[in-house]
């Protein structure tokens, strides 16, 4: 048995409402799962309130946005088990407000240039969030007939490279966040390299020792960085984990829940480093 350790739901910009993941982890055999959500305290307080469903033990956990500074490109930190403290929600709050800025901007553009879209209807898909994110945008835009897909040729149009309406929040750098999470005493674990092409990145954070763990297991990593990441996993002592970065249809390929997972005896990993850590907080 084992568990998916990265799984997005209506919290942010999945498809499914998180009661629906647990249901499914259970049929797939899975013993538990992390509903990892972007920047959002909402999965995280999920997990907290509901820690065993149908049978599949929750992982309280979020994935937080990050920029690596000398090189621009995105990166992504899982963070499981953080206690609430203001730091974690005031850079939740902060990319929220963010986002909901840039999007609203994009949103009122699209209308100019598909008079049958209205902001308001994508709103309608924020709810859970309090966030329009672009999916939202491009669900109103597929129900109208506009779009065939979520992320196919009219997203690309739109928000793509050189597309109409790009607009990017702004996001706080890699060793800001990292503070953030430390600060809840998260057990923090580097999220898909390969993405974000940032292999370079994790192999200077893995030798300074300042991630826990490394997912490894993820269906966009290369043959090649999989096999480096679990190297470094090897040589530095690193939790290995693995999830399928699940959304739903709000995905561009389909990835159903279970398909990569992390092994139990490194969840157990994952739960005492926490433990640990928690209990380092209290004693103080």
């Amino acid at each position: 048995m084992a568990g998916d350790l990265h799984t997005h739901t209506t919290f942010s910009d999945g498809s499914e409402p998180a009661f629906r993941l647990p249901i499914a982890a259970s049929r797939a055999g899975l013993t538990h799962l992390a509903i990892t959500d972007h920047d959002s305290m909402n999965s995280i307080y999920y997990a907290k309130k509901h820690p065993v469903m149908h049978g599949v033990s929750l992982i309280p956990a979020a994935e937080f946005s990050a920029v690596d500074p000398e090189t621009g490109r995105r990166v992504h930190l899982l963070g499981y088990w953080p206690q609430t403290c203001p730091a974690l929600e005031a850079h939740c709050n902060r990319i929220k407000e963010r986002r909901n800025v840039v999007h609203l901007q994009s949103a009122r553009a699209i209308e100019k240039i598909y008079p049958q879209f209205r902001t308001e209807d994508a709103l309608v898909y924020a709810q859970d969030s309090g966030i329009l994110y672009k999916s939202c945008i491009m669900q109103v835009l597929q129900n109208l007939g506009i779009a065939d897909t979520i992320y196919g040729a009219t997203y690309q149009r739109l928000f793509g490279k050189g597309g109409l309406v790009v607009d990017e929040p702004e996001y706080d750098t890699v060793d800001t966040v990292l503070a953030v999470l430390r600060a809840s005493k998260a057990v923090v674990v580097f999220a898909h390299p390969s993405v974000y092409q940032s292999m370079d990145l994790v192999r200077r954070l893995a030798a300074e020792g300042r991630i826990d763990g490394i997912e490894v297991d993820h269906p966009r990593n290369s043959a090649g960085d999989k096999a480096e990441c679990a190297a470094l996993c090897e040589r530095y002592g690193l939790i290995h984990t693995g999830g399928t970065d699940f959304h739903g249809r709000n995905s561009k390929h389909p990835h159903p829940l279970g398909t990569c997972t992390t092994a139990d005896e490194q969840i157990e990993r994952i739960r005492q480093l926490a433990l640990q850590r928690q209990s380092l907080c209290i004693d103080k």
